[in-house]
């Protein structure tokens, strides 16, 4: 009996230990659950990221060298996040991921992406800018017409603004768009194809256009007078849009005070940004003496130039289907 006394003792001085360590367990784990959760909080209110996209030149980089935009947005619980990119089409392939929130391109690029199913929105646009965009070749190059590139390798970004301005000067000389040969490259190796002569043109915008003027003594067989606007496009994504019309409204009078700056500072503009993106002071002036000024929200008549580049693209088979530019400007309650 006293044996079985023992046992049964024993066992309850067991039973009890186990008890008190699973209430140990349990109250640790509620603790660490209580904590993650006491975390989340936290970081909810904390500050909140914008990813903007930005390329070598336009308004929202010198924006972002300013450093104005980040002050206001850090009011309204905003962190910006500034990515690079090389071009449009690589911009808005990373807006279409969910990489970005907001960013810039040319006329061509939202129609690529809008066409490959990109949540996108147009929320603003610069106004039209033809001489910012040209068709260049060598210096001694016999190509001196619009009519000679018929046959010949023309480089450009693929999907990109000058995209459009290849389809409508090809369109005035009369040569269809399968009688020349492109190569698709970004604006860093298509200058490097272009100066060993593996191209016989190049289809650019500015600053890589004056730039390559400068550097190679390139000669302009066409800018985009009298074809194309060449406008620049400020995007958004759907979602974000939506959900945050105080943000692009702070975005859109920061873009509007930068645009006047340069306009009414060009030379001090050009000296600001030159170190910001490593090109020429002389490279930057050329570029702002031929660019024009102003910003306005996407108005009927712009939505219907953008119609007609979706339109010529998908003739020429360049977008996989035909799509409605109307279904993607920010819808907005006013």
């Amino acid at each position: 009996m006293e044996e079985s006394y023992v046992i049964k003792k024993n066992i309850n001085q067991w039973w009890l230990a186990f008890v008190l360590l699973l209430s140990f367990l349990v109250s640790g784990c509620s603790s660490s659950t209580s904590g993650e959760s006491k975390e989340t909080a936290s970081n909810s209110k904390e500050s909140k990221v914008i990813n903007i996209g930005y390329q070598k030149f336009g308004t929202l980089n010198i924006l972002k060298a300013k450093g104005t935009l980040d002050k206001d947005l850090k009011s309204l619980g905003y962190t910006v996040k500034w990515t690079e990119f090389p071009g449009g089409p690589q911009l808005l392939e990373a807006l279409n991921v969910g990489s970005l929130d907001f960013g810039h391109t040319g006329e061509a690029p939202p129609i690529f992406a809008q066409a490959a199913g990109a949540p996108l929105v147009y929320y603003a646009n610069a106004t039209a800018n033809p001489k910012g965009e040209a068709i260049i070749v060598p210096e001694n190059s016999p190509i001196k017409t619009l009519e000679d590139l018929k046959g010949k390798k023309i480089v450009l970004n693929k999907g990109s603004n000058v995209h459009f301005l290849l389809v409508k000067a090809l369109e005035k000389a009369g040569i269809p768009y399968s009688d020349i040969k492109t190569i698709f490259l970004t604006p860093a190796d298509a200058r490097a194809a272009f100066e060993k002569g593996d191209v016989d043109a190049w289809v650019i915008w500015d600053p890589f256009l004056a730039d390559a003027q400068l550097a190679t003594k390139a000669r302009i067989l066409a800018d985009g007078e009298g074809l194309v606007s060449n406008r620049e496009f400020f995007l958004a994504a759907n979602q974000f849009a939506k959900d945050n019309p105080k943000v692009l409204d702070v975005i859109y009078k920061e873009l509007e005070k930068t645009d006047k700056w340069v306009q009414e500072n060009p030379k001090e503009a050009a000296k600001f940004l030159a170190p910001q993106i490593g090109m020429s002071v002389d490279t930057l002036e050329l570029t702002l003496n031929r660019r024009t000024f102003g910003l306005e929200k996407v108005s009927d008549q712009t939505a219907k130039d953008q119609q007609q580049i979706a339109d010529a693209f998908y003739k020429l088979k360049l977008i996989p289907e035909d799509i409605e530019v109307q279904e993607a400007l920010l819808k907005t309650n006013n």
